[in-house]
């Protein structure tokens, strides 16, 4: 088993100034890979206690991965930090410090000489070359241990991951095979009661993650050889399908957008929205069938779209018939096999309240919501539920299925 973690470096991030999606990809690449990761730390621009994380991370790691600090400033501490763990000395190697002057030299700029320290190297570190930025890479061994320290803007982190430090790895022989499975409409702690004991296990191990489109179920099995893994993850992998079967829209990458879309069978969509800011549309935007939206609040533009001035004062623009009348006028004004509607009330005296409507020459569903947080989380969760409500309605089996 290759232990790993996890170093992110910046006081940006620490901040919060700067989202640390660079350690959830490095996450990914390495579960993937069946390397166990321990722990992510983010650590801000001090060379003493980012020194002592280092220290302190090699004598539980096998491998130590350092995110930033990599440039040339008086901040940038992360080679700095990984001589003064190792008590090694960094030198200027002479093939960097050419590169580094010829990328200067061919944009007929001369370097400044505070670049000069990306040229450096320790005596157990091979340079990572950066093809995309200024800033090479380090991999260094060390006592049956490995670091490495990757440049911080994602672009050039990820190909330098992939080119550069994927090859150098000894990555473990055993097979690690997941599927995850999206579900909505049902609550983490419900899915958790539904799988039982599963969630226990630990190969196959089964755990729930709540997402922005329902909850996740992930599924994954370790074995020596693919066929022994898949073995293993294939029953547990139909009991969770089985049991999550009526919320269960799509599995690994698929979108609910693109499952909407699928189940659509070559059928258009039209949508409305009120109150929403197009959040509907946004998730649907790269979708074939869908049609041009119509994302408004005015009354009299409404009513043009298909709500009828009976329901505007009776029962308000946020309501079931409102959405109702909508979805019908997305067909009818729009000209859509299907329409979608959406009324939200995302601010001000009743926010929460959000209404989702489908129509079809078949049949007519609706739902009715109501959930705290912010103008932009309401919006957002309304248009999701707008998009479970099509899928529910239009996949295979229909509502009851």
């Amino acid at each position: 088993m290759l232990i790993a973690e996890i170093i992110s470096v910046g006081t940006e991030l620490l901040f919060g100034e700067i989202v640390d999606s660079n350690a959830a990809f490095l996450a990914r690449e390495l579960g993937s890979r069946g390397v166990t990761l321990h722990r992510k730390t983010v650590l801000g621009d001090n060379l003493e206690r980012l020194t002592a994380a280092i220290h302190t991370a090699l004598g539980r790691a096998d491998l130590l991965i350092l995110g930033g600090g990599l440039g040339p400033t008086d901040d940038d501490l992360t080679r700095e930090a990984i001589a003064a763990a190792l008590n090694e000395t960094p030198q200027e190697d002479p093939e960097l410090l050419a590169w580094l002057e010829g990328l200067y030299t061919a944009r007929g700029r001369t370097m400044p000489q505070i670049n000069r320290k990306q040229a450096w190297l320790i005596p157990s570190a091979q340079a990572l070359p950066n093809p995309v930025g200024t800033a090479p890479g380090w991999f260094v061994t060390t006592g049956g241990k490995m670091i490495v320290a990757l440049p911080g803007p994602p672009r050039e982190m990820q190909r330098m991951w992939r080119d550069q430090v994927l090859p150098r790895l000894p990555l473990p022989s055993r097979a690690l095979l997941h599927t995850t499975i999206h579900t909505q409409g049902i609550g983490e702690s419900n899915v958790a009661e539904l799988l039982g004991d599963l969630t226990k296990a630990a190969n196959p191990s089964v755990a729930t993650y709540a997402r922005k489109t329902g909850v996740d179920v992930r599924v994954a099995a370790s074995a020596d050889t693919d066929a022994q893994a898949r073995e293993l993850l294939a029953p547990v992998l139909g009991t969770v399908r089985a049991q999550l079967g009526n919320w269960t829209w799509g599995e690994d990458t698929q979108t609910l957008a693109g499952a909407v879309s699928a189940a659509l069978a070559g059928r258009s969509l039209g949508v409305i929205e009120a109150g929403s800011a197009g959040a509907l549309s946004t998730l649907l935007a790269d979708e074939a069938g869908f049609l041009d939206a119509a994302v408004t609040q005015d009354h009299r533009r409404l009513i043009t779209l298909g709500l009828t001035p009976v329901t505007l004062h009776d029962a308000g623009l946020v309501s079931e018939q409102a959405a109702r009348e909508l979805a019908a006028g997305a067909c009818e004004h729009l000209g859509a096999d299907i329409g979608l509607a959406v009324a939200v009330q995302a601010s001000g005296e009743g926010a929460g309240q959000a209404h989702a409507a489908l129509h079809t020459p078949e049949l007519q569903r609706s739902i009715s919501l109501n959930w705290p947080g912010d103008p932009a989380q309401i919006r957002e969760r309304a248009a999701v539920a707008a998009l479970a409500l099509a899928y529910r309605v239009l996949r295979p089996g229909g509502w009851d299925a």
